[in-house]
Order: structure tokens, then sequence, then C-alpha cells
């Protein structure tokens, strides 16, 4: 029992044309997607290394402040503790010897 099928081999390649033509679109919209997925990361990371920059310049900032704010408040002390020792001479808090 042999089965003899007849096909034109025109339209069999004709078909294979067909696939691979649809194959090479999808294979050209992957290679456009690709592309913008590498120009997004590229551009993702100039962010990144902006940031890392501008983080640097944050982080001397604050140290700076911090040392600021220290050097002030200890100011501060100081002034206080010569108003307090002014005030007790100055109004005779301590007994006259």
């Amino acid at each position: 029992m042999t089965m003899t099928v007849e096909t034109d081999l025109k339209e069999i390649l004709g078909e294979i044309k067909q696939e691979f033509a649809h194959l090479n679109r999808r294979l050209d919209k992957i290679d456009e997607d690709l592309t913008k997925l590498k120009i997004s990361q590229a551009e993702i990371k100039g962010d990144l290394n902006t940031l890392k920059t501008e983080q640097t310049f944050i982080r001397e900032d604050v140290k700076e402040l911090r040392s600021t704010y220290r050097n002030q408040i200890w100011a501060l002390i100081i002034t206080i503790m010569g108003a307090i020792i002014a005030a007790v001479i100055k109004f005779g808090f301590l007994p006259n010897p």
C-alpha cells in the first residue's frame, strides 16, 4: 500500500519562502528592540554615574555640615558657660570672702 502525494515543488518552495520572510521580519523586530534596549541601558549607566558623582558631593557636604554644627554647639556651650560665670561674678551669687 503505497500512497503517492503529488504537490508542485514550486508551491512548497513558495511556502518555505513566505515562512523565511516572516521569520526575517520577526528577527528584524527583535533586533530593533535589542538596539533600543542597549541604548536605554547606556542612558541608565550614564545617569547612574551622574548620581554616584552627586552622591559623593552630598556626602562631602554632609561631613562639612556636621563639623560646622559640632563647632557651633561647642561655641554655644562655651558662651553659655561664660555668661553664667559672668552673672555669678556680677550679681554676687558667690559669698564674699
